[in-house]
């Protein structure tokens, strides 16, 4: 890497509304510790400085010791979080986790960490069975944000996935596809909780 390679913080998007889980999908525990704050220690061990990406009426049930930086609800979808932090911190390359990857490890997201080019837009995970960027397991570099709002002002959809798509995306493959497991209801929180009860016995 240059000397001239931004530098990493990285990100915890916990400001979702969490409709189809029907509670707040941050503050689940799979782990022993809510969901955001133990994706915020892993991303503790590998970044400059975490932040939790959260809506102001959230701040007040964030945990001391924790950064947090409020949604300014510019923009629609993850994007509204991810460029929110950017604009604060203009400079520097953001680790994007959405607070939904219950399976995400420290080795995982090491592995990320490592592939990282920052002469591309983005490092994004992939899944061997779509091969396409998961957006919100993403190392996001400063171009590839300001890229991001340029594509939002004319742009029909704002999919960060399709953005991804159509930039210069580097792409990697994590060892098992189910380590980027998304769990979006009650049904996948019960799923996972049993799958870790049994790789723990």
């Amino acid at each position: 890497m240059s000397s001239k390679t931004p530098q990493l913080y990285g990100l915890v998007l916990a400001g979702g509304k969490s409709t189809r889980m029907g509670s707040d999908k941050g503050l689940l525990t799979y782990h022993g510790v809510p969901q955001q704050e133990y994706l915020y220690n892993l991303l503790k061990k590998l970044c400059d400085d975490v932040y939790l990406s959260i809506r102001d009426e959230q701040s007040a049930a964030i945990p001391d010791g924790f950064k947090a930086i409020i949604d300014q609800n510019e923009y629609r979808g993850p994007f509204n979080g991810i460029l929110t932090a950017h604009k604060a911190f203009p400079d520097v390359a953001w680790l994007v986790l959405a607070c939904d990857l219950p399976l995400i490890d420290q080795e995982t997201l090491k592995q990320l960490v490592e592939s990282r080019n920052p002469d591309q837009w983005a490092t994004s995970f992939a899944t061997k069975e779509t091969e396409l960027p998961e957006p919100l397991i993403t190392i996001w570099e400063p171009k590839g944000l300001r890229g991001a709002i340029t594509y939002l002002k004319t742009a029909e959809s704002s999919c960060p996935r399709k953005f991804l798509i159509n930039s210069d995306t580097k792409l990697v493959f994590p060892k098992q596809d189910e380590l980027l497991y998304n769990a979006n209801n009650i049904e996948d929180y019960e799923y996972v909780k049993s799958k870790l009860t049994l790789s723990h016995e």
